[in-house]
């Protein structure tokens, strides 16, 4: 089994936010793997897929940003999943708009989202696939920020770098995480 997280606020007011990239890939790989989220449970909305020999999950928490471990975590032990099982997906304020990196583990870097999954699943030792929104402006708060929605410019970059991350998870399905990792961080 294989669980596929995109990190977001719910609600229509967050969409197109920097801080629902990890929804907008969520909702690229539904288009792309064919998983709808039909399921409504573990405070998120989800659905799964065969693809060969494994079960695809994706996953969207309904929790906002800084509790998603309260989705994750319940989804995972139901499941019989390890950290090992998942990839995700967010926004990270320390890549420039539109740039991607794929990481095995690695600390929460500030994210509350991320910091709310060490939490809850006990570890930090999970794959990740960090989309770059850039840093505030000078004098601007990092929540307004992360809240915010990006300029035409950065939104093409956005765009872009959505659709590699999509492929990325894409690639996962059927490559060894490494594998996927030296392609998508060229």
């Amino acid at each position: 089994m294989k669980l596929i997280v995109g990190l977001g606020n719910p609600g229509t007011k967050y969409d197109g936010t920097r801080h629902n990239v990890g929804f907008e890939v969520i909702d690229r790989c539904q288009e792309k793997l064919n998983i709808d989220l039909t399921q409504s449970k573990h405070k998120g909305i989800y659905g799964s897929a065969g693809m060969g020999t494994e079960k695809i999950f994706l996953l969207k928490p309904l929790t906002y940003m800084n509790l998603s471990g309260e989705s994750v975590a319940p989804l995972m032990n139901f499941y019989k999943m390890t950290p090992e099982d998942i990839l995700v997906v967010y926004d990270d304020l320390d890549l420039a708009p539109g740039k991607i990196r794929l990481r095995q583990k690695g600390g929460a870097g500030g994210h509350n989202g991320i910091k709310s999954l060490i939490q809850h699943l006990g570890t930090d030792q999970f794959k990740r696939i960090r989309i770059g929104v850039g840093r505030p402006d000078h004098g601007q708060a990092v929540t307004d920020h992360v809240l915010g929605r990006f300029s035409p410019d950065d939104r093409k970059l956005i765009d872009e770098a959505v659709e590699k991350a999509t492929d990325a998870c894409g690639a996962w399905t059927k490559e060894p995480f490494n594998q996927v990792m030296n392609e998508f961080n060229k």
